[in-house]
């Protein structure tokens, strides 16, 4: 019997044999992932150019108006910024901490509400009727007339047990006037569930509560995800207006510098720490919406 060796690497370009002929891409395949290559990199060449571009023009025009000099020293003076950084960090602690507590309690009554306009039968229909009346009112509202009604409306009233305190009050007319939203996001994603889901669950034993529960929400929750985190950017943006009553937080505390400086630098960086603070939301918000997008053109579940 005749044994032939044969030296690692020299009949295996890849140094490694499993039994199948190594994969080498053809000449066409080549070219076409160069030509797919440099058509990124000529993208993204136009793209950086296009934008700085865009920018050197605007900032020409800015810093050539009349009224630029004026403007500079008004809001962008970098002495008062400095001043002004560290307050506006510490009132913004306020901001972050309603942004939790009014997002959780926004979640809790919007949900309650969506299943409160969703139950079904006759005999539920004052509930229903209630719950449709509390979203037409507080979506209809303007949120800066429900935040002046509740925190300077309730302590005028001097019940006795009831807080005057407006972060308490603030906070509390951010949850009636957000799950009005929430509740109708809810109540979209509860009926966008067929009804096949929910009669599937009865046969299978289940009660209306347990099919709710482990059927319908479920699914409800997971469809509705992106408008949900973009109503929370938005309460992330709004949580500012408690400084009507008084609050604390990043926007009265460039306020009151503002009011001692007259100068209104401080203004500018309380938006942009609320934009450095939103921003990641959003573009989170942004990478769940393609995740899902992409699921569901693969027939995933959405």
């Amino acid at each position: 019997m005749t044994v032939v060796k044969e030296e690692s690497g020299q009949d295996d370009p890849g140094g490694i044999r499993d039994g199948h002929d190594a994969y080498v891409p053809s000449q066409r395949r080549i070219e076409r992932e160069d030509y797919k290559r440099a058509r990124a990199r000529r993208a993204t060449t136009i793209a950086a150019l296009s934008t700085l571009g865009t920018g050197a023009l605007l900032y020409l025009i800015v810093v050539n108006a009349p009224g630029w000099p004026r403007t500079r020293e008004t809001f962008f003076d970098w002495g008062y910024a400095r001043e002004a950084f560290p307050q506006v960090l510490e009132g913004l602690w306020l901001n972050v901490r309603l942004l939790l507590v009014c997002g959780a309690a926004v979640l809790v009554l919007g949900m309650l509400i969506a299943i409160a306009r969703t139950l079904p039968g006759p005999v539920f229909f004052p509930v229903r009727a209630l719950a449709a009346a509390y979203t037409d009112f507080f979506r209809g509202l303007p949120l800066i007339i429900t935040l002046m009604i509740v925190v300077l409306g309730v302590p005028a009233l001097r019940l006795q047990g009831v807080t005057v305190d407006p972060v308490l009050l603030g906070g509390t007319a951010l949850t009636l006037t957000y799950s009005a939203y929430v509740a109708e996001v809810f109540r979209a994603g509860i009926e966008s569930v067929h009804p096949s889901q929910r009669a599937a669950a009865r046969s299978l034993g289940l009660t209306n509560r347990q099919a709710l529960r482990h059927v319908v929400l479920p699914q409800a929750v997971r469809r509705q995800v992106p408008p949900l985190l973009n109503d929370l950017v938005s309460l992330q943006k709004d949580t500012g207006l408690v400084s009507i009553g008084g609050a604390v937080d990043a926007v009265r505390a460039a306020d009151i510098i503002v009011g001692r400086s007259l100068n209104y630098t401080p203004y500018i960086v309380a938006g942009l720490v609320f934009v450095a603070l939103t921003i990641p939301m959003t573009r989170f918000t942004d990478w769940v919406t393609a995740r899902m997008d992409r699921r569901r053109a693969q027939g995933g579940t959405p």
